[in-house]
């Protein structure tokens, strides 16, 4: 009897600490994407987690909002807290002159700043039954990019596959008003290096992990039918004016 109530005693200690970690976890989980005061705020996505399924999934689509969006809307206002007047600009404005950010934080806004900007934009390049490439200004720069839409889906997917570890992959606007394919490592943009990005795809693997595991080949082939073209249109239109 006492070995059996030992016995029992250690396994409802084990469980007590087993639900002691879980909930410190869980604890320390929410901790990090709690919302931080400063100017910058995580945006609602235009649509529901479960809305670009079954490209995207709605489990995905949730943590990768939810959580490694808001850190970087967090970080970049904790590396803002001291400065009021860099606190004034917009995320783009910030990539666009880091070298007037302090080096002190000068990485951190680099990281979250590009962070904060790059997944603003990347909800917004996604839509439910989207892929059908545009007609008008935009349909005839892609026309001088890529000979037909085959190519460019080619050759999209192959700079993608290009990229060792994180980034992104674009479609940006140069200076003259020409297109250009490119990546950029971790969260770097084509702001940083005085282009505009029309429409971009996240590389990290928290974007597609749970979904895709490590075929990349995959989840770049499901965001051919999900890109919002029709946003990409009305923004090349407002870059290029």
């Amino acid at each position: 009897m006492n070995t059996l109530s030992r016995r029992q005693a250690l396994k409802s200690a084990g469980l007590l600490s087993a639900g002691f970690f879980l909930s410190t976890s869980l604890t320390r989980a929410l901790a990090q994407t709690a919302a931080v005061a400063g100017p910058h705020k995580l945006p609602a996505l235009p649509y529901s987690f479960s809305a670009l399924e079954p490209h995207f999934d709605a489990k995905t689509m949730e943590i990768h909002h939810g959580k490694h969006h808001a850190a970087y809307v967090n970080n970049l206002n904790k590396a803002l807290a001291d400065y009021p007047d860099l606190q004034k600009l917009s995320p783009e404005e910030l990539c666009k002159g880091l070298d007037k950010v302090p080096e002190k934080i000068r990485t951190a806004v680099r990281n979250n700043g590009g962070g904060h900007y790059n997944h603003s934009l990347f909800w917004q390049c996604l839509r439910k039954e989207g892929g059908n490439g545009p007609e008008g200004p935009l349909g005839e720069a892609l026309g001088e990019l890529f000979t037909d839409k085959e190519e460019g889906e080619k050759m999209f997917a192959e700079k993608a596959l290009g990229v060792f570890g994180s980034g992104w992959i674009w479609i940006s606007v140069t200076q003259d008003k020409k297109l250009m394919l490119e990546t950029t490592p971790n969260q770097e943009n084509p702001l940083m290096s005085g282009r505009q990005p029309l429409i971009g795809l996240d590389l990290w693997e928290h974007a597609y992990y749970l979904k895709y595991q490590n075929r990349r080949i995959d989840y770049v082939k499901a965001f051919v039918n999900l890109v919002n073209w029709e946003f990409a249109a009305e923004r090349f239109e407002k870059i290029t004016a």
